[in-house]
């Protein structure tokens, strides 16, 4: 995908010029405190180039999910301290989205300045269907840079999704990939124009529907497709055997059926799983066969008979692309099934393979787990900092972020 590059807009000069930046900053919370900043230091290297050659920089970018209004626990203030101590220089925070405040700021920027703006959900406009309202959010994040502005859309995360500060501000700015989103384009290109063999996917999370359209796109092209997670249960409840307490989708049990006998050669089902008599921490917990899920109790995380059935798998692989813990990596008792599957990919890496860590939760549990360094990025080719617009990715969907760069005003 040719799109202009930050590169493009650095090699025509951006001193005293505003620039907005649309990164994801979307980072998770722990009261005020943040426990990953994976996206921050990813966002960082855009916002420091522009910085560092005179632009005003107007970050914008959103967290959580408010409900379009000021939502206290949804302010991006932790965000702006973390990213200012990433920067090593001052981040203000305005006090609105486009408002006075906002507004008053940006007039005030100097060469070199970098502001963040609130919560950009924090505006109803920014998610709206309807396209006038939209524009006119982007008319107003416009205003804060001026009309000799540009925009950098660095914030892959969003990219999958029409709205104003991803999509019509582009349509109105001269407007540029980031260095976060270009690398992602290029390692998801990688990951579908011939990539190398054996190539395994692994996928987990909670539902299948969430991973549906991703294993329709990807079953056929790829040599192994790992399932785990909590979505393992609907497909092993497909095969008409009990799942306890666990988590399944009745809805989807046909949809796995179908896909099992369409892929049976591909699909690989965890054969063990650690059950436990209550969703907790301190649950009573054991490893029982898959088959042998007993009545009350609800799987947690793959068993260690199937952590090295699969490592075998993943550890001779050339490509692998992985999404979705196998368990409840947060609760130490059932976090191992993806510590392993994680170190069978950081073996695979080593040994030459090229690996992707795509979405956050994975993102969070290699650097959790400590796999793959103290951040994870030493395990892995590369560690995506966007989920949903990866798998759209690779499931051949257009993404409005993307494709209004090559197609914009």
């Amino acid at each position: 995908m040719s799109v202009p590059t930050i590169e493009d807009l650095l090699a025509a000069g951006v001193e005293g010029r505003g620039v907005l930046v649309r990164s994801d900053l979307n980072v998770p919370l722990d009261g005020d405190t943040i426990t990953d900043p994976g996206r921050i230091l990813a966002s960082a290297p855009t916002i420091a180039a522009l910085a560092d050659a005179g632009a005003k920089v107007v970050v914008t970018a959103h967290l959580g999910r408010p409900k379009g209004e000021p939502d206290p626990q949804f302010s991006l203030a932790p965000v702006a301290a973390k990213l200012g101590e990433v920067l090593g220089r001052n981040v203000q925070l305005a006090g609105d989205v486009v408002g006075q405040d906002a507004l008053a700021r940006a007039e005030g920027l100097t060469d070199g300045d970098v502001l963040l703006l609130e919560n950009v959900r924090f505006d109803a406009r920014e998610t709206s269907k309807v396209d006038a309202e939209r524009e006119a959010l982007a008319k107003a994040f416009v205003e804060l840079v001026g009309d000799d502005g540009a925009f950098v859309s660095d914030g892959f995360g969003v990219v999958h999704r029409k709205q104003a500060s991803v999509y019509d501000v582009a349509k109105l700015l001269p407007h540029y990939a980031g260095y976060l989103v270009e690398k992602e384009v290029s390692v998801l290109e990688k990951l579908t124009k011939e990539p190398a063999r054996p190539y395994a996917v692994v996928l987990g999370g909670s539902k299948v529907s969430d991973k549906l359209a991703v294993i329709e796109a990807l079953a056929p092209k790829v040599d192994t497709l790992v399932i785990g997670g909590g979505m393992f249960y609907t497909f092993l409840a497909a095969q008409g055997l009990s799942v306890g307490n666990s988590l399944c989708e009745e809805s989807m049990i046909d949809t796995c059926k179908d896909l099992l006998d369409r892929y049976a050669d591909v699909i690989h089902l965890p054969q063990d799983v650690v059950v436990a008599d209550s969703f907790s921490a301190e649950a009573d917990s054991k490893t029982v066969p898959a088959n042998e899920i007993p009545d009350g109790w609800m799987g947690l995380d793959i068993g260690p008979s199937s952590v090295r059935r699969f490592a075998a798998t993943l550890t001779s692989a050339r490509t692998v692309f992985w999404n979705g813990p196998m368990g409840v990596f947060e609760f130490a008792k059932f976090s191992e099934g993806t510590k392993g599957v994680a170190e069978a990919i950081v073996e695979a890496t080593s040994k030459g393979a090229f690996s992707v860590v795509g979405g956050g939760d994975s993102a969070a549990a290699v650097r959790r787990l400590g796999v793959g360094g103290p951040d994870g990025e030493e395990g892995f080719s590369h560690i995506s900092t966007g989920g949903g617009a990866s798998l759209e990715y690779l499931e051949g969907k257009t993404l409005p972020g993307l494709e209004v760069l090559v197609d914009g005003a």
